[in-house]
């Protein structure tokens, strides 16, 4: 069974904790007042957003609206931020929330398509012949076989390159919830490949 995450190169952990500074010191900018600043905190943390909503959504078309839900809560409450955590923590603990309300409003609101077979369709307008396009469906069949408590541990930690003090903060559990849910994703991941 593995226990551990397996050690980040010296140079990608430093990168990482640089763009974390970076980005917290552009929403403590932000702020203050400074327009630039929020347009840096934006464009440093959206990709990590998009990606994270897009693990925790099951609906692909709801990953752009719920990301710029995000963004719009977190700027609206920009004044509550005080850097006790980094920027981008404190943003995927936003995301999570918008995407559990979004499964409130969906859930309560359920909608009818009354169009075509939309998952052909979809599937038709894929791009295909990009370079790990096969690849990223594979990963994401593999994801998908996974409780969505352990994908949503997986993709802060090894996709996002979250800590697991920091995933525990996002995900709202203790540290140790987070690192058994990471070796049991690996383990079944594993288990599939093979």
């Amino acid at each position: 069974m593995i226990t551990s995450a397996p050690p980040v190169p010296a140079d990608l952990r430093a990168r990482r904790e640089s763009a974390d500074a970076s980005a917290t010191a552009w929403a403590l900018a932000a702020r203050a007042g400074d327009a630039d600043a929020v347009d840096h905190f934006v464009r440093a943390l959206h990709r990590d957003v998009l990606r994270y909503v897009s693990h925790l959504c099951a609906d692909p078309q709801a990953v752009d609206d719920l990301a710029q839900e995000t963004f719009l809560r977190a700027l609206g409450s920009l004044h509550r931020f005080e850097g006790r955590s980094s920027a981008r923590v404190w943003l995927l603990s936003i995301a999570r929330r918008a995407v559990i309300d979004g499964f409130r409003h969906t859930a309560a609101r359920p909608r009818r398509y009354d169009g075509p077979d939309w998952q052909a369709a979809v599937e038709r307008a894929q791009p295909r012949g990009v370079p790990g396009f096969d690849d990223g469906i594979a990963l994401l069949d593999l994801l998908g076989a996974l409780s969505a408590e352990r994908r949503e541990a997986f993709v802060l930690t090894q996709m996002l390159g979250l800590s697991y003090e920091e995933a525990a903060v996002v995900s709202g559990c203790p540290v140790g919830t987070v690192r058994s849910r990471v070796a049991r994703a690996r383990a079944a991941l594993v288990r599939l490949v093979v």
